[in-house]
């Protein structure tokens, strides 16, 4: 299977430009798949998923388009392989952003609109039970960091945690997007939820 190494575990890149990469990492590699830290658009290939992480998501959007990911992620998307962005990753993915800065630059793959700091500032962090969809189980600690929510969804997207009647989870196909940090919870659910995503054909 493309994305896989030779003990059969599949590839899963964190796209190490900005933000919690190491922290990803370490989570992909409990969830028993290979993570790889991707910095050129080589990288890419053979991946079986990608994780955007959390950061400042005008500089991840600034340093993505310098280095050519803005245009060659989607290329790898339309190929099969997942995308998950996460906080700022979040953002990212998203088709519609409020309160970002004119012109920003986002990859646009998910029919959502996300809002820009939607639960307050840096000051404003907090942690929540979530009940998440998909993963089962008891609640997911849901660490929040200057987080955006959810706004709108698109007919094609599929609602998975909410947060004080505010949509912070939520997939589009092979397109995954939590406004909070599951790399940050100890807990690597919500990895191999993506996990099974990368690993299905599309």
């Amino acid at each position: 299977m493309a994305g896989s190494s030779n003990s059969g575990a599949p590839r899963i890149g964190v796209l190490a430009l900005q933000g919690a990469v190491s922290e990803h990492l370490d989570a992909v590699r409990a969830a028993r798949a290979v993570p790889v830290a991707v910095r050129r658009v080589d990288q890419l290939a053979g991946l079986a998923g990608l994780i955007i992480p959390g950061g400042e998501s005008t500089v991840i959007g600034r340093l993505a388009q310098e280095h050519g990911f803005v245009e060659a992620i989607p290329k790898e998307a339309a190929r099969g392989m997942a995308v998950w962005g996460t906080c700022a990753g979040l953002i990212f993915l998203a088709k519609d952003i409020k309160g970002g800065l004119p012109g920003q630059p986002r990859l646009g793959l998910m029919d959502i609109t996300a809002v820009r700091n939607g639960f307050g500032r840096q000051v404003d962090s907090f942690e929540a039970d979530l009940a998440v969809g998909g993963i089962g189980g008891r609640p997911f600690r849901g660490v929040f960091i200057r987080a955006p929510y959810i706004e709108q969804v698109g007919a094609g997207v599929e609602v998975l945690a909410e947060f004080d009647g505010k949509v912070v989870a939520a997939r589009q196909g092979r397109l995954l997007a939590t406004a909070f940090h599951p790399e940050l919870a100890g807990d690597a659910r919500v990895h191999r939820y993506f996990l099974g995503m990368a690993r299905k054909t599309p």
